[in-house]
């Protein structure tokens, strides 16, 4: 199984830093992994009080199987350094790294973060990072972003930051955004890498979650952020493999173990010839299904 299949990422809840009393309730939202926001949800009168309170929650809380990922301020602040030194000797599992228009703006981080981890004792490369493209030059610029750093685990683009750089209305479809999401995938998807979209803003709109989940798995990406509970089973329901599709992909597994032993190139699995990409496609709908807990006999 790919290093990036090694744990469920569908879901990624935003939890403001300064909200100690959400950090206690991470382990049971139900969320994949965490966010713990640093930067937009904090004023900046509240920044350092905020880093201390992630850095303590890091250190003392049990966040279960949650993966615990923070969003940093970006490297045009004041404040870039200062969240990597606090944040990065408590071993978050990555950093969310907001603004993101360059190579160099991910390099800056990495250098940063391997520092620290020296000085710190932590293994080298463990803290991973999210560059999130948030501007129509980084969203040019996702390709050399992309490669820019071992360290990188996932692309993610901002939608809200995005539309204003571009001066483009936001729909409930989202359509307007589909370039540009397509433009992070495809760098993502190229590098070996995880892409993930934007929030969904109303929380009172769980169709419209519905609908914008739907397509975000349509298009490739591989989770989505959450800014609220309430949206995380929408998001599990759309990025989870349908039952029926789980039990297609173990036919097309089974039949393509048989078809190799008999040594033939082709298999027909419910009248139907597959060939390797669709071979391919049926083992990673099977890895997703054992990542949500679901049942899968391939034998």
């Amino acid at each position: 199984m790919s290093t990036l299949l090694n744990r469920p990422r569908r879901s990624l809840l935003y939890i403001p830093g300064n909200n100690p009393g959400m950090f206690q309730n991470c382990a049971i939202y139900g969320s994949d992994g965490v966010l713990l926001d640093l930067e937009d949800s904090i004023s900046i009168n509240e920044k350092d009080a905020a880093r201390k309170l992630v850095k303590y929650a890091l250190r003392n809380l049990d966040f279960g199987t949650v993966e615990r990922v923070v969003r940093i301020n970006g490297r045009d602040t004041t404040f870039f350094e200062k969240d990597l030194e606090e944040i990065i000797p408590a071993c978050p599992d990555a950093v969310r790294i907001p603004k993101i228009d360059s190579p160099d703006d991910v390099r800056a981080a990495d250098e940063i973060i391997s520092r620290l981890e020296k000085r710190n004792g932590i293994e080298q490369g463990s803290v991973r990072i999210h560059a999130m493209l948030e501007t129509a030059k980084a969203i040019v610029s996702a390709p050399a972003v992309a490669a820019s750093s071992p360290r990188i685990l996932g692309l993610t683009i901002g939608g809200q930051d995005l539309a204003a750089d571009l001066g483009i209305k936001v729909t409930r479809e989202g359509l307007e955004m589909l370039y540009a999401k397509s433009a992070v995938i495809l760098a993502a998807k190229a590098n070996g890498l995880l892409a993930f979209d934007t929030v969904y803003t109303d929380i009172n709109d769980p169709e419209g979650l519905r609908e914008q989940a739907a397509m975000s798995v349509s298009l490739g990406f591989s989770g989505k952020a959450a800014i609220h509970p309430s949206q995380i089973a929408i998001i599990h329901e759309a990025f989870t493999p349908e039952e029926k599709e789980v039990r297609k992909a173990e036919r097309i597994v089974r039949g393509a173990r048989e078809a190799e032993e008999r040594h033939l190139g082709v298999v027909a699995v419910d009248g139907r010839m597959v060939d390797a990409p669709v071979v391919a496609q049926a083992i990673r709908t099977i890895e997703l299904a054992k990542l949500a807990g679901m049942e899968v006999d391939v034998e």
